[in-house]
C-alpha cells in the first residue's frame, strides 16, 4: 500500500517512526510537506501537486500530522486528499473540530462527556463573571490556539487571573478560562486512542515550582493502568469528535475523570520512550485494517 504522512515537520520523531514502521511493514511511505503542496481544485479530476510538479497518483491512505498553528492550509490539502478518495484515519472536518478547542468543548459538553467548568467571553469587562463561573481563582486560563500545554496559564490569586485575562484580551486573543482541579496536584493522564482502543496511557506530572512559573505540563511521564470508565471515556471523546487517532487527556477528580483535551495530531516520542510500546506499529496497523490489506 501506498501511504503518506502529511506534516508540517518532517523532522519529528512521530512523522519519522511512520515512515520507518511503514516501510518495515512492506508499505511505500512517502514524508509529505504540507508547505510543498499546491492544489488544483476541479470538479473531473481534483490533483494535489508537490514542489517537483508532482502527483500523488496511486496513494491509497493519508497520516495527518498537522498542528494547530497549520489548520487552516493543512486541512485544506488533506480535503483535497479525501476529495481524490485517499483514505485518512482523521478527516479534515475532524481535524478542525479538534484544533478548534472551543467547539471542540462545546461538541464534548453537547455528548455529555465530563470536564472541568470552562468559561468564553469575548469582552474585558465580562472578566469578573468568568472567574465567577469557574469557582474563583486558582484557576486555568487556555489560549484557544494553544496546544501541548503552551499558551496555558496557571492564575493562583484572584487579582492574578484578572491579570493575565485582561492581558490576552488587549491582545485580541481567544481564551477559555477553566476550573482549576485542586485535587489532581498537577497531575494528569494522557490516553493514546487508536480505533475503538486505548492503546498506552501515561501520567503526566509536575511540580510546584513549575506551576506557578505557569508551566502546567511537563514532561515526566510514567505508564500507568487506567480504569475501564477512563478506557470508555478517551475513546467516547475522540469519537464525539470522528477522531480514529488522538491524544485524550484526564484528569482525575472528587467527581471522578473529567477531560482537558483531545488532540489529533500526538506525538508518540515521550510515551514510546515511557512505554516502551511500539505505538506506531499500531497505528500502521489500524491503517492497514481500514484498507482491509492484513
Amino acid at each position: 500500500m501506498k501511504i503518506g504522512v502529511l506534516t508540517n515537520n518532517p523532522q519529528s520523531y512521530s512523522s519519522k517512526r511512520l515512515i520507518e514502521v511503514g516501510a518495515a511493514r512492506h508499505h511505500q511511505m512517502q514524508m509529505i510537506h504540507l508547505s510543498f503542496c499546491y492544489l488544483n481544485i476541479s470538479a473531473k479530476t481534483p490533483e494535489i501537486h508537490y514542489r517537483n510538479n508532482e502527483t500523488f497518483q496511486g496513494i491509497e491512505a493519508i497520516i495527518p500530522r498537522i498542528s494547530s498553528q497549520h489548520t487552516f492550509y493543512g486541512t485544506a490539502v488533506l480535503r483535497q486528499f479525501e476529495m481524490m478518495g485517499v483514505y485518512t484515519p482523521n478527516s479534515a472536518i475532524s481535524t478542525t473540530w479538534s484544533q478548534d478547542k472551543l467547539r471542540a468543548f462545546q461538541i464534548l459538553a453537547r455528548k455529555k462527556l465530563p470536564m472541568p467548568i470552562t468559561g468564553y467571553a469575548d469582552s474585558p469587562q465580562e472578566s469578573e463573571k468568568l472567574i465567577e463561573m469557574v469557582g474563583d481563582a486558582p484557576l486555568i486560563v487556555r489560549l484557544l490556539e494553544g496546544t501541548e500545554g503552551k499558551g496555558t496559564v496557571f492564575a493562583e490569586t484572584h487579582q492574578a487571573a484578572i491579570s493575565v485575562i485582561n492581558a490576552f484580551k488587549q491582545l485580541k486573543a481567544n481564551i477559555l478560562v477553566q476550573e482549576y482541579i485542586q485535587e489532581g496536584s498537577g497531575v494528569d493522564i494522557r490516553c493514546i486512542v487508536v480505533g475503538n482502543k486505548v492503546i498506552a496511557a501515561v501520567q503526566r506530572s509536575t511540580n510546584e515550582s513549575s506551576i506557578r512559573s505557569h508551566k502546567i505540563y511537563s514532561k515526566n511521564l510514567t505508564p500507568i493502568k487506567i480504569t475501564k470508565d477512563e478506557k470508555k471515556m478517551a475513546v467516547k471523546a475522540a469519537k464525539a469528535l470522528k477522531l480514529n487517532l488522538a491524544s485524550v487527556d484526564l484528569i482525575r477528580s472528587n467527581r471522578g475523570p473529567l477531560i482537558l483535551d483531545v488532540n489529533p495530531s500526538p506525538s508518540i516520542e515521550q510515551i514510546e520512550k515511557a512505554t516502551n510500546l511500539d505505538l506506531a506499529t499500531k497505528i500502521i496497523q489500524f491503517i492497514e485494517e481500514a484498507r482491509g490489506t492484513l
